[in-house]
């Protein structure tokens, strides 16, 4: 009948727990997407992607393609990734050694002393131990065995853990990919900023040959009285001008060359590369896929999606935490009051508890944890719906810009090929008198300025398409 009743009580106990804990908060509804259009603005309806082609396949140039392996194995960024991907997985090892019991070795002495009116030591005082002996006022222990701890994942807290780790290892893979695939195009950047600094230097010098000619030209017809010392002061200015042009150019290339080696893990050196820029051929055509192939192809966007599956796992690891939790422990080995006797039959000890506890008092503490739980998967929701939106921007962005630099790229050449041919005309009427020195400067110096924009709207394609492939997905395979 007593047994019954301490059931009953234990029973009712556990009811209560259980009561108490099913009381929880209710999870975030999920956040309505906006649905991905069906097709780039400018792009018709073509599965196939750029984004597929492996980067050692999309750019041909060796020198870039050499840079590029470098600095996947040296970069800094690229290093730290990796670190960050095997602290991630150390995550997912303690995560699930958690989920299993824990058993340990342990050995411990210890000795106790009894007060003589407490209820041990009365009980103690002239009670046989063993052969004879009475238990010793200062009563020695000794220990030696196994001790094992289980927490058993009733209510999924462990389990969903386990889950948000394994999604924060994917999570630290696709920022490597990210790391990768903007490494890559930072680097093709700079180069074709490179190339297009190398030929504006060649621009330069060739005007500059000719500033020295026409500066002898009017030198000559100043003796000649046809022309003044205004005149001449003015050519040699102009020349002045483009000299100090080309140290600033040259200070440039220094920049953009340590720029690459910075991001190659290199001191400053000499970058070597193409010699060629302004007829160098972009990409006949470009397959952009269509929107919904973002989602797996751009990096950024699965990272998003990977943080956004470990918000909700711990979301439910945290509501886990209102209810029971359920435990197990137990020991077994050698106990004794004195080391000889350790190791005796008799002195085998065990003993195996299993407990059942709830939160009754503390539960604002964890429900505020869940409420930060929730804050951050609602939190990475919007970052995911945003991180699509801001892919698709970019792909019709660079869209539209590598159509427009086309359309500009042509206009560019004629003007400049037009002012060229005007600085012999210029030239000639000058040398007759029929138009004056400020003509032939105005006309050089636009022509300049027109071959350097020649060479910068050529410069912005290669960026741009370097652009398109980073936008739609591509650098990372």
């Amino acid at each position: 009948m007593k047994n019954y009743k301490n059931i009953v009580v234990f029973s009712f106990v556990t009811a209560c727990l259980l009561a108490i804990s099913c009381k929880t908060p209710q999870n975030t509804t999920e956040i309505k997407s906006k649905p991905l259009p069906e097709s780039f603005a400018i792009s018709s309806i073509d599965t196939n992607t750029v984004a597929t082609k492996s980067w050692k396949t999309f750019y041909t140039d060796p020198y870039l393609i050499k840079l590029i392996d470098t600095a996947l194995v040296n970069n800094y960024d690229v290093l730290m990734s990796l670190q960050k991907i095997k602290a991630a997985q150390s995550d997912v090892l303690f995560s699930k050694g958690a989920m299993l019991p824990n058993l340990s070795a342990a050995a411990t002495a210890g000795v106790s002393r009894f007060g003589q009116y407490t209820m041990d030591g009365a009980g103690n005082n002239g009670t046989e131990i063993y052969n004879g002996t009475d238990i010793p006022k200062n009563l020695t222990d000794y220990f030696i065995g196994l001790q094992t701890s289980w927490e058993l994942d009733v209510f999924g807290k462990l389990k969903n853990q386990k889950k948000a780790a394994l999604a924060r290892v994917l999570s630290s893979e696709a920022m490597r990919n990210v790391v990768t695939t903007n490494l890559i195009a930072e680097i093709a950047t700079n180069y074709y900023e490179l190339l297009s600094l190398d030929q504006s230097i060649k621009i330069i010098d060739k005007n500059i040959a000719i500033q020295e000619n026409a500066l002898e030209m009017v030198v000559i017809m100043k003796e000649t009285a046809v022309s003044n010392e205004l005149a001449v002061k003015q050519f040699r200015a102009q020349l002045l001008n483009i000299k100090a042009m080309k140290f600033e150019l040259l200070q440039q290339i220094t920049e953009t060359e340590n720029k690459i080696n910075f991001l190659i893990g290199s001191y400053p050196k000499p970058i070597d590369r193409e010699t060629s820029f302004i007829d160098a051929n972009l990409p006949k055509e470009i397959n952009f896929g269509i929107p919904s192939a973002l989602l797996q192809n751009r990096p950024d966007i699965k990272m998003a999606e990977f943080d956004m599956l470990a918000s909700k796992a711990d979301v439910k690891s945290a509501k886990a935490a209102f209810y029971p939790t359920l435990s197990i422990t137990g020991s077994v080995g050698y106990q004794a009051l004195k080391p000889d006797l350790l190791f005796n039959p008799q002195s085998v000890a065990y003993n195996i508890l299993g407990g059942l506890t709830a939160p009754l008092i503390n539960r604002s503490a964890i429900r505020a944890s869940f409420n930060k739980a929730n804050a951050s998967q609602i939190d990475a929701m919007y970052n995911y719906q945003k991180t699509i939106l801001n892919g698709y921007i970019e792909v019709n962005n660079e869209m539209m810009r590598m159509n427009n630099l086309k359309g500009s790229f042509e206009l560019k050449s004629d003007e400049s090929n037009t002012l060229n041919q005007s600085i012999d005309i210029a030239t000639d009427l000058f040398k007759f008198g029929r138009a004056n020195y400020l003509e032939v400067l105005n006309v050089q110096q636009n022509a300049l300025e027109a071959e350097l924009d020649l060479i910068d709207v050529k410069k912005q394609q290669f960026q741009s398409i370097v652009n398109i492939y980073k936008a739609v997905g591509g650098g990372w395979k």
